[in-house]
């Protein structure tokens, strides 16, 4: 069985890697000013451990990624980064051209921090991949005064400001514990934890525990939590190639996945840190946009510009847009469907052509 080399970007020679932070003024997402245009033909992209972002770990080691990158005559390094945030800082400072994501975290982190970025594929919804677990009780009111570990002001925080408004509460009410992904599941074990908010696989390892109770999942709030992968925009529009290929790659998986490969998930389940049926029981949690037409049905919807306009009013009332920022549309984000915010500083981009070629391809 394969077994994947977990990994820190930190310890990369990513001095070479060209810088991909170019502010470029784009009036749709693949237009370009030519001065700015660089063509290359090697390119990089991270992940880290979640679930639906499990068929990464499979394209790379099964070798998936590299034909879809030789048919483009690009190469593509996949790296697994053990850290979400770090891996999304990452991808914010330029070291890498793309990188596995949440909505709100594509919002807050690079396009907040001024690097247009484009949501290239979304790869699923959290149907229940995210939870609450508190010790002790199985009522989520019983969260009222309690320390909450979470990634703070990761879509976590926004998990969980969720589940606070569906029993009366507000953050008010409780007390946030800034706690890395990496760390959480360690963390849950020791007495002085009473509760947290995680996705999965640490969500499984945690209920696992004793005296845990899920109390809330994000299956309450279906579509809200997306996981997508997300490209520097400069970088997409001067290689499209990359993005042919990445699209390939990823849809190649999901039909392995849609045929339930008992292969393919044995990867996946190793990478994960757990069997085929560990697996298999985070994947009915996972709702994975597994045909490429309904991907592009969510892309074009008015629905996803609702969506991420809630995300960036709950960004800007914690502060996540900027100290300097006027409202919730400071960031311009556009979508088939139209534009929220700022048109004229539009750094998050939701772009269906990619995943429309493949699908013509077909």
């Amino acid at each position: 069985m394969t077994r994947l080399s977990r990994i820190s970007l930190k310890n990369l020679p990513f001095a070479s890697l060209p810088a991909a932070l170019l502010a470029a003024s784009l009036t749709s997402p693949m237009t370009v000013t030519p001065a700015q245009a660089q063509e290359r033909d090697e390119f990089s992209v991270c992940w880290s451990i979640y679930a639906g972002w499990m068929p990464w770990a499979y394209a790379d080691v099964e070798g998936v990624v590299d034909r879809w990158a030789d048919e483009y005559g690009i190469s593509i390094d996949v790296v697994q980064v053990n850290d979400y945030v770090e891996s999304i800082n990452q991808f914010t400072s330029g070291n890498v051209d793309g990188c596995a994501m949440t909505n709100m975290d594509a919002l807050t982190i690079p396009s907040a921090s001024g690097v247009d970025s484009t949501a290239l594929i979304i790869n699923d919804y959290s149907n229940g991949n995210d939870g609450i677990v508190l010790k002790g009780s199985d009522d989520l009111a019983d969260i009222e005064g309690r320390r909450v570990n979470l990634v703070q002001f990761s879509v976590s925080h926004y998990f969980l400001a969720r589940a606070l408004e569906s029993v009366g509460l507000t953050e008010r009410d409780i007390e946030t514990v800034n706690t890395s992904d990496a760390d959480i599941v360690g963390l849950f074990s020791s007495s002085t934890t009473e509760a947290a908010a995680a996705w999965n696989p640490q969500l499984s390892a945690i209920a696992d525990m004793p005296d845990s109770h899920v109390v809330y999942t994000s299956a309450e709030i279906p579509g809200e939590i997306l996981d997508m992968m997300v490209v520097n925009t400069q970088t997409l529009a001067d290689n499209p190639s990359l993005g042919h290929a990445l699209v390939g790659a990823w849809y190649e998986v999901m039909g392995l996945i849609e045929a339930d490969d008992e292969h393919a998930l044995t990867i996946m389940a190793d990478a994960a840190g757990t069997n085929v049926e560990g697996y298999r029981q985070q994947l009915a949690a996972t709702y994975l946009y597994t045909d490429p037409a309904e991907a592009i049905e969510l892309m074009e919807s008015p629905a996803l510009l609702d969506t991420m306009e809630r995300v960036a009013e709950f960004s800007f009332t914690h502060g996540l847009l900027g100290d300097m920022a006027p409202n919730a549309g400071v960031v311009g984000i556009t979508t088939p469907a139209g534009t929220f915010g700022d048109e004229s500083n539009v750094k998050l981009r939701f772009d269906p052509s990619f995943t429309q070629a493949y699908l013509d391809a077909q």
